[in-house]
């Protein structure tokens, strides 16, 4: 053996047989640019794994959420970003010596909040509901069926 890892691929009857989906859906989100299968020799569309993550993201983002192909494609933008500076991030971070590093890495993990928030302060009061009298029947009430 060589040592290459194969890769799976998927014609796109497979995946959207696997997605339950058309494959002219797969089609339109290839035109739309969301997804971006490679092709063959023979110019068939091929997927990776990755590819079918991304179309499931896709699914998941227009049927389950309901944001529209534009929406998506602005997500799916801003998401391939942040991974890109977040790769930066690490590359900066690893030229830091390995004590600073790991008290970054750990001041870093408790901030879980992209805009940090004061803290609460949580005031419990007990409010105390009168009650309603029982007051007088209705006048006008309809007699229940079968009794006049």
């Amino acid at each position: 053996m060589s040592g290459e890892a194969i890769e799976t691929i998927y014609l796109i009857g497979h995946v959207a047989r696997m997605l339950g989906v058309h494959p002219q859906t797969l089609r339109i989100y290839e035109r739309e640019g969301l997804l971006r299968p490679r092709r063959s020799e023979r110019n068939t569309r091929v997927y990776s794994e990755i590819d079918v993550r991304r179309a499931e993201l896709v699914l998941t983002l227009t049927r389950d959420l309901g944001i529209n192909l534009a929406g998506v494609e602005v997500i799916l933008r801003m998401r391939e970003r942040i991974e890109r500076m977040q790769g930066d991030l690490e590359r900066f971070f690893s030229s830091f010596p390995d004590e600073a590093r790991s008290a970054l890495r750990r001041h870093l993990q408790d901030e879980k909040a992209l805009v940090p928030l004061p803290p609460r302060r949580v005031i419990n009061v007990e409010v105390e509901r009168p009650r309603k009298p029982a007051g007088p029947k209705r006048k006008n009430a309809k007699p229940e069926r079968g009794k006049r």
